[in-house]
């Protein structure tokens, strides 16, 4: 086998590994915007009490049975934000993205926007000041306050 043989095996074996990255994209764009679509049109503001608040792995004892034996098993396997919350008089565990998450204060009641079970954001509070912040980020805030008010001096 001749050198250039070699890289044009490999040239082909690229070519056809980026085809397939590409339409597996493509095809988890079409269902990403077809979740998004569906979350915009269910979409509603409620009132609920945060109970608490877990990473843990879903199963049929902090979900509902015909709701986790629909997820897929990919998603099954993986840890989820799980938020038990009282939504009227019902207590009922809800899923959120993690900087839905992390701002959502435990044995408070606040505004959300939900679709189904799913929590999307956190309505009628400032995340900015709510969100856990690192021990840099602390750092850096208490130093930009304290300059702030030796200038205004």
């Amino acid at each position: 086998m001749n050198p250039s043989d070699i890289i044009i095996i490999v040239a082909i074996i690229v070519v056809a590994v980026l085809a397939g990255l590409y339409y597996l994209n493509k095809k988890s764009m079409r269902r990403m915007i077809q979740a998004q679509d569906f979350i915009d049109q269910n979409r509603m503001t409620v009132q609920i009490f945060v109970i608490d608040k877990k990473q843990e792995k879903p199963s049929p004892t902090n979900l509902p049975k015909s709701v986790y034996e629909q997820m897929p098993k990919s998603t099954r396997m993986r840890k989820a934000n799980l938020v038990k919350a009282k939504v009227g008089p019902q207590i009922v565990t809800l899923m959120c993205d993690k900087p839905v998450f992390d701002v959502l204060p435990v044995k408070k009641s606040i505004k959300v926007d939900l679709a189904g079970m799913y929590i999307i954001t956190v309505t009628g509070m400032n995340l900015a000041d709510k969100k856990k912040k690192t021990f840099t980020e602390k750092i850096s805030a208490s130093v930009s306050r304290t300059m702030e008010k030796q200038s205004k001096k």
